[in-house]
């Protein structure tokens, strides 16, 4: 006869109650260790309502538009929190609970603030939105971009002068460096014979998830964003865009109405990119359409702690020139940021 478990129903249920206290109490205490014991207290309150949808945007340009749109309604009792020197504002957009934090420029203040929001915070996924450049010379200014996946395109292995493209990196036989991704030639740009500059060699990120083996790495290049928001982003395609600048007596518009468009590749480095060179070779070579300089690092993080994750840009300028609208981000940057927003609110509605 089978021997019979000593564990009752009772007992099983009493366990698993014990387990999410635990678990409660270690959120608790990893809060406390990040932030200090006011901001704690009110890291708890939240959480006791979530779980939240995170809306991650890079500067108070790109955020304020949102934060003064009719959809979005702050909270009364705690309209927000300040912890380890970020402001994360609670709030409602539609129907769905959100919390809006602000990075700041570049890859590593959006990789913080990221990982501040999740590890704080009850958070089910992550709308990233903002303007970037744009190296599909096929879509203009004003134009709302959902890529597939994302790189961060400022991880190099700087090749040594002399050694060829067919040449192994220092490093790479254990491992640590590739030539999968394709180099930059510094030749390939004037100044004939070999440039002293040589090539740099796009790399992946080590990536450690948070429920793998801990210090187990594994590479990723292309991220991809999560499959059901990419299908979701679908219904975006159709939406009405703004295509004028007002605030004066004569509204400077675009030459055609913008449009939503999922596309497949967009990248980002902690660089300004206005040079059309560099553009063309992204383009070519990685096949991207928004260039900017903070949403691979959020999808970084967000794969890394297995959290949904989507970004949305709207096109600001054709980096580096090269078209009569490529230099008038100075003229459209607000307009695309606004779009960035009406997007990124339609998105969230059609998740609530």
């Amino acid at each position: 006869m089978a021997a019979r478990s000593s564990s009752s129903p009772a007992k099983t249920t009493t366990t698993l109650a014990l387990l999410l206290v635990v678990a409660v109490a270690a959120a608790a205490v990893a809060a406390e260790a990040v932030v200090a014991a006011d901001a704690a207290r009110g890291v708890r309150q939240v959480n006791r309502r979530g779980p939240y949808l995170g809306v991650v945007v890079p500067n108070g340009f790109e955020m304020q538009p949102l934060l003064r749109s009719p959809a979005f309604s702050p909270a009364k009792k705690l309209p927000y929190l300040d912890a380890a020197g970020r402001r994360f504002r609670f709030g409602t957009i539609g129907e769905k609970k959100v919390i809006i934090v602000m990075t700041g420029l570049g890859m590593l203040n959006s990789g913080v603030a990221t990982q501040l929001l999740l590890t704080l915070f009850d958070v089910e996924g992550i709308v990233h939105f903002g303007i970037a450049g744009n190296a599909d010379p096929d879509l203009h200014i004003g134009d709302v971009t959902v890529p597939r996946y994302w790189a961060h395109t400022g991880l190099w292995n700087w090749q040594r002068y002399g050694d060829g493209l067919e040449k192994e990196l220092a490093l790479e036989s254990n491992g640590d460096y590739t030539r999968k991704y394709g180099a930059l030639n510094f030749s390939d740009y004037g100044g004939g014979g070999g440039n002293l500059l040589n090539s740099v060699w796009y790399q992946p990120e080590e990536v450690f998830p948070a429920d793998g083996t801990p210090e187990s790495r594994r590479h990723e290049f292309w991220v991809p964003v999560d499959g059901r928001y990419y299908q979701l982003a679908q219904k975006l395609e159709a939406m009405p865009l703004e295509r004028c600048v007002n605030g004066s007596s004569t509204p400077t518009c675009l030459a055609r109405a913008p449009a939503v468009a999922r596309v497949e590749r967009g990248c980002s480095a902690s660089v300004f990119v206005d040079n059309a060179a560099y553009r063309q070779f992204l383009r070519s070579r990685l096949g991207v359409t928004p260039i900017d300089m903070e949403s691979a690092a959020v999808a970084l993080v967000a794969a890394q702690q297995g959290a949904p994750f989507i970004a949305i840009r709207s096109l600001s300028d054709l980096a580096g020139g090269g078209s009569a609208e490529s230099n008038e981000a100075g003229v459209f940057a607000a307009l695309a940021a606004q779009n960035a927003v009406a997007v990124a609110v339609k998105f969230i509605s059609l998740l609530s």
